[in-house]
């Protein structure tokens, strides 16, 4: 639940780093000098929890790759804990809602499957599972996923609650202005890859 340090802060970071792609990568980069007070707690498999915007809501990261230290400090790298679910396989089965898919995924998944699902799209359309795969694989990324079958959308990981959206955000009227919002506008023209041939 996160509602307290567990192991302790690991406030002696010198760096932390965490980036969110959509529908892509949500990784942690940390850098923790050996002679941080946790130092020896930091190993892999276990997890960070980081907060990944402006909110105070922390989000965990499981620990997958520590490099040896340089100059005493280490570089620790994280995954979301959405990556688990790659390590879920789900058996063969058949829906025709999104909403159905992500239910048949979660009943045919083989053994425990912490995660809960969400998503806005009431597209109708065909999707099957025809041989044994991956729960994360099946969610996009792969021919036949859930972004394939159902069109565009965008994934919001949220701890154990992965929210497939139409659309993640939302649209505002926005307008540039010169000396408003707009503090420099700089053109540039590179002349330096085009060349001129005489016949």
């Amino acid at each position: 639940q996160f509602k307290n340090n567990g192991l302790g802060r690991l406030s002696e970071a010198t760096k932390c780093l965490v980036t969110e792609e959509r529908n892509g990568q949500y990784e942690l980069e940390m850098q923790y000098p050996i002679t941080g007070r946790h130092y020896k707690e930091i190993i892999e498999e276990r997890i960070i929890a980081a907060r990944h915007d402006d909110s105070d809501d922390v989000q965990p990261f499981r620990i997958y790759k520590i490099t040896r230290p340089m100059n005493g400090i280490v570089t620790v790298s994280a995954r979301h804990i959405s990556y688990q679910l790659s390590k879920v396989a789900v058996m063969p089965f058949s829906a025709e809602t999104c909403a159905g898919a992500l239910g048949g995924m979660i009943t045919n998944s083989v053994g425990d499957c912490p995660f809960a699902f969400w998503t806005d799209k009431l597209l109708e359309a065909n999707f099957s599972v025809d041989v044994p795969s991956s729960f994360r694989s099946l969610l996009g990324g792969t021919s036949g996923s859930m972004l394939d079958v159902y069109g565009p959308g965008e994934y919001e990981w949220d701890k154990w609650l992965v929210r497939l959206h139409s659309e993640r955000g939302e649209q505002r009227d926005f307008t540039i202005r010169y000396g408003v919002n707009l503090a420099d506008l700089q053109d540039d023209t590179d002349y330096s890859e085009a060349f001129n041939s005489c016949v």
